[in-house]
């Protein structure tokens, strides 16, 4: 009788260790983590759900069972392990390697290592360690982007040489660029609000070919959230996230939070972030050599109606830097089956006045150039739905088509310091795109094409009012008053082709349209004889490349790529008075620019724990659109506001060359410890008939090097960033590199800097996380290249966290 109870009991007890669940969770951020796959030592396999948790009753558990999840190291664990950690398995994030997906290079999924060109993604649960205050900084913390800043609301990315126009910004599949991008710095990126963006893949040289116009130096693509669904076991499903954030060295005050409700076909994603950011306080740490550079010891403000210059108490807060924002986001997901998808994507972002700080640190004969100098409230609306289609048609595989408007507004306020005029320049874009993509997959082969079609509007407005009566009188726009139209049509097609496992080779072609109309309604302020310009062009532009992976170890990847930017509104059609007796005037001849790039991709992983990556390229840059003497019809001046102004116009007048490398050393020391560094150098010149000229925007040497702990509850960094010395032998003193602001105003020169940082974050419960980080410990002073403003000196930051 007893040993027909023990057997009972045993039974018992095994039944019900078999039927046992367990949960899958991050082990420093304790948040549950689904599709983690347990395997048993027969193959048997079970997946987590959404919540993290899977039975694994049906699994052989008398041996050793391994544990995978894409993005973390494997686990190999036993039934007696389990059972003491309670059933729970922790899960260590590892860096980012080459087996990730990416989407951003052929607008559908695919491995990273079969794409031949330099790619970096930054995942949702980096951009939450970083913790930035805007998008570009996140760029900046890449440690592969360089990022000027005129004002504190601001920063234009650098990549390989290239900015502003020429690097192309995409949000959720959706161009960002418009018709007046313009060629020397540029802010939008910080309407992208990264509290909600779920990753950021950025592409190095050019990506014309999927793109179109602009991607000369690369492409950022900025994915958000997604709203949830619920899986077949639940009949809702729903997740709130929050954080709020204090930064010292702008008294930073940031609150956000996203809420998301999903049944089995509908999904809601609500999202709000607000900002409040102060005067920007700069390092008190400088070199003696450095004297008072970039100190402010003064300010304007208008007293008794009048204009006056007062004494900055602490010349090393940047007085008129602060500003406020507001970002809003809306998302509904219908999903009726796995095969159909739509999506509706509202995106909405508002800033207040944002002081030019640059402008306003200006000096003249011992007084301010100006006394008002800033942007009105920035705002971009964008709207776009979404049609995903998967099945096994004759002409695609899978289909995505996507619809969007976007509306922008930008303005600029100045007044020169004791002079009457305020004057205010209003411009509106309305944007919209059409992309419809398609993915076939033939055997070996994978065929993507597509069409693009963009249409710019852009409107024009200007008035000065005379401050002390009070009146309005005409002024000058910005673009032509009457209205411009930049439109755009393109067709592509991508090719890649598995040759075998260790080969792999890609190719594409891409041909676009461009049409731009531009109406001047009023000429009293530049007599010139015409009321239109117009101008058509072409562009045809293409990729080959190649990906060898001869071993498990080494990878090598070669590319042949061109890249296009077609002239915009901005090029063509701007119409201004450079100086006194100087007049820009439309060129109808203008063609787009090209970019012909080859670069090599070396990869080699050692002891299955390091791997090196390097990167070198040569560009040649063709055609490129630069400020020219010009004649028109046959004449080189023009009598424009009662006095003869020599005429020039934007002309393809420039060849130039860039080269450089990136080096990227990648090491998980333990399953805890990792160490990334990052080094880049960029080298450009301007063909002349006798010595080469230093093309602008090219970036000293920089780089960032990185030490990540991460256990239990626990995440922490130390990092360094640096940069080397922009040279005044490296400077051009008639581009965008801003002499007028470097250490050396005549001939050009930014020192040579680098912080010291760190960064915790830990994790209370899976709900609730407190970050700290110290940035630029050493309170050092410094400027990166081509910025009117200083960095920010040593800073703390406080970020809580709450997710349920």
């Amino acid at each position: 009788m007893k040993k027909i109870y023990f057997v009972i009991l045993s039974v018992l007890s095994a039944n019900s260790l078999h039927s046992q669940s367990v949960v899958a969770k991050d082990r420093y951020s304790l948040q549950t983590l689904s599709d983690v796959i347990i395997t048993d030592r027969l193959g048997q396999a079970v997946i987590t759900d959404k919540n993290g948790n899977v039975s694994i009753t049906n699994l052989a558990l008398d041996s050793i069972i391994t544990i995978r999840k894409t993005g973390y190291s494997v686990e190999i664990t036993t039934l007696a392990e389990l059972e003491k950690s309670k059933y729970s398995i922790f899960l260590t994030e590892k860096p980012a390697d080459l087996s990730e997906v990416v989407v951003s290079a052929s607008k559908f999924e695919e491995k990273r290592k079969d794409v031949p060109q330099q790619m970096q993604v930054i995942q949702v649960k980096e951009l939450e360690f970083m913790s930035q205050q805007s998008t570009a900084d996140v760029m900046q913390q890449s440690g592969n982007i360089m990022v000027q800043k005129s004002q504190m609301g601001g920063g234009s990315p650098i990549l390989r040489g290239f900015e502003a126009n020429k690097v192309l910004i995409v949000v959720d599949g959706v161009r960002m660029n418009n018709a007046i991008f313009r060629g020397g710095h540029l802010q939008n990126i910080i309407t992208l609000d990264n509290s909600i963006l779920d990753r950021a893949e950025i592409t190095y040289g050019p990506g014309s070919v999927v793109y179109g116009s602009d991607a000369l130096g690369g492409v950022m693509h900025f994915y958000t959230k997604k709203p949830i669904l619920a899986d077949s076991g639940r009949k809702s499903v729903s997740k709130v996230s929050a954080y709020f954030r204090q930064a010292s060295a702008n008294r930073e005050s940031t609150a956000h939070v996203d809420a998301s409700f999903g049944t089995k076909k509908f999904g809601f994603l609500s999202s709000i972030t607000y900002s409040d950011f102060n005067d920007l306080k700069m390092g008190s740490t400088r070199s003696p050599l450095l004297n008072d550079w970039g100190k402010l010891s003064f300010y304007t403000e208008r007293i008794n109606g009048k204009d006056s210059m007062l004494a900055n108490n602490n010349s090393l807060i940047q007085k008129n830097t602060g500003y406020k924002q507001l970002d809003l986001l809306q998302k509904l997901i219908y999903k009726p089956n796995r095969t159909i998808s739509h999506e509706l994507n509202l995106q909405y972002s508002k800033s207040s006045d944002i002081p030019r700080y640059d402008r306003l640190t200006e000096v003249k004969s011992n007084l301010p150039v100006s006394a008002v100098w800033y942007y009105g409230p920035q705002k971009r609306f964008m709207a776009s739905y979404t049609l995903s289609l998967l099945a096994k048609k004759l002409l695609y595989n899978e289909s995505r088509l996507v619809f969007a408007y976007q509306n922008v507004e930008e303005s600029r306020i100045n007044r020169n310091f004791g002079s009457q005029n305020l004057n205010t320049r209003n411009e509106k874009v309305k944007l919209f795109t059409i992309n419809w993509d398609f993915n076939k997959n033939i055997g070996k082969h994978e065929i993507r094409y597509g069409l693009d079609l963009a249409l710019n509007t852009v409107d024009s407005k200007a008035s000065r009012e005379l401050i002390n009566s009070k009146a309005i009188v005409p002024l000058d726009t910005r673009y032509p008053d009457g209205g411009s139209t930049l439109n755009t049509y393109a067709v592509y097609v991508t090719h890649a082709w598995e040759l075998s496992e260790k080969l792999i080779l890609t190719d594409g072609l891409r041909f676009s349209t461009i049409r731009l109309n531009a109406t001047f309604n009023d000429t009293s302020f530049f007599k010139f004889p015409f009321k239109n310009a117009t101008q058509a062009s072409n562009a045809f532009n293409g990729n080959l490349g190649l990906v060898y992976m001869p071993s498990a170890d080494w990878r090598f990847a070669l590319l042949g790529s061109s890249g296009f930017r077609a002239p915009n509104i901005d090029d063509l059609a701007k119409v201004f008075e450079t100086k006194a007796g100087s007049l820009i005037v439309p060129n109808d001849k203008l063609k787009p620019e090209y970019i012909y790039n080859v670069e090599s991709t070396i990869s080699k992983i050692f002891d299955k724990k390091v791997r090196l990556e390097n990167t070198f390229f040569y560009s040649w840059f063709i055609d490129a659109i630069t400020t020219q003497k010009y004649k028109y019809q046959g004449a080189d001046s023009i009598i424009s506001d009662g006095k003869n102004s020599a005429i020039f116009a934007n002309q393809n007048a420039r060849n130039a060359f860039i080269y450089g490398a990136s080096v990227g050393l990648f090491a998980d020391v333990t399953k805890s410890f990792s160490i990334s560094s990052t080094v880049n150098y960029t080298y450009g010149r301007i063909k002349t008939d006798s010595v080469d000229y230093p093309l602008d925007h090219i970036a000293p040497v920089f780089g960032k090097t990185a030490f990540l702990l991460k256990i239990k509850k626990i995440k922490g960094e130390f990092w360094i960033n640096y940069s080397g010395a922009k040279n005044s032998k490296d400077y051009n003193l008639l581009g965008e590199d801003n002499q007028q602001y470097s250490f050396d105003t005549k001939k050009g020169y930014y020192p040579a800097w680098y912080t010291f940082n760190v960064r915790l974050a830990y994790s209370i419960n899976q709900y609730t996380q407190f970050q700290i980080a110290i940035e630029n410990i050493l309170d050092q002073y410094y400027r990166t290249f081509a910025s009117g403003l200083s960095a920010p000196g040593r800073n703390f930051m406080f970020t809580l966290r709450v997710k349920v």
